[in-house]
């Protein structure tokens, strides 16, 4: 499926889709780093940076990583050779005051890792389907911190690996038009 764009942007955002066809090739430590540096530099609010990551790139850490994935996601994350948790701390660090922004600037976080990714050469899947409290205990996130998602890492595999019903959706989805989107009654048509 090829996906149509009515303007000229980025490449990293027009080749970037969420594959599950991992192949199972490590990943250098410096090139983990790098794709959370581009993290690091998102816009937050108050430049607070609430986002923090927990790496699984070894086998301890990917095993407790995985288990605590839904069986749907296990099916095809397992082969990733990183496994990255978002958790994103609900308060301010300087007053202690609810951080009501936090969520969407983990969220800008998880844009800037998924684009440096793409432009390295990397792909990339998020994943709501985990649990979420097993996380909490296995990697002992603090209350204080929402746990977001987990990201799969890796390079593209082979996309027969996959069980028929995964081959079928392996591909970019199309979106909706940019007018749908806007809510401005001058732009906005549900024709």
């Amino acid at each position: 499926m090829l996906r149509k764009f009515n303007f000229e942007i980025m490449p990293e955002i027009k080749e970037r889709w969420s594959p599950r066809a991992f192949d199972s090739q490590a990943i250098s430590r410096d090139e983990i780093m790098a794709v959370l540096e581009a993290a690091r530099f998102a816009p937050s609010c108050f430049n607070e940076q609430p986002w923090r990551f927990i790496i699984a790139d070894e086998e301890e850490s990917l095993q407790k990583m995985r288990e605590a994935l839904t069986p749907s996601n296990q099916e095809w994350a397992n082969k990733a050779p990183v496994l990255i948790l978002i958790a994103s701390k609900k308060t301010f660090t300087l007053n202690g005051k609810g951080n009501f922004w936090h969520m969407f600037d983990a969220g800008t976080a998880w844009g800037y890792l998924s684009l440096e990714a793409q432009r390295r050469g990397l792909i990339t899947h998020a994943m709501g389907g985990f649990n979420r409290e097993k996380a909490r205990v296995e990697f002992h996130i603090p209350e204080d911190y929402d746990i977001i998602t987990v990201i799969a890492v890796g390079h593209y595999g082979q996309k027969d690996c996959l069980s028929g019903e995964l081959q079928d959706r392996e591909h970019p989805e199309d979106r909706v038009e940019l007018r749908e989107l806007i809510m401005d009654e001058g732009l906005h048509t549900n024709e």
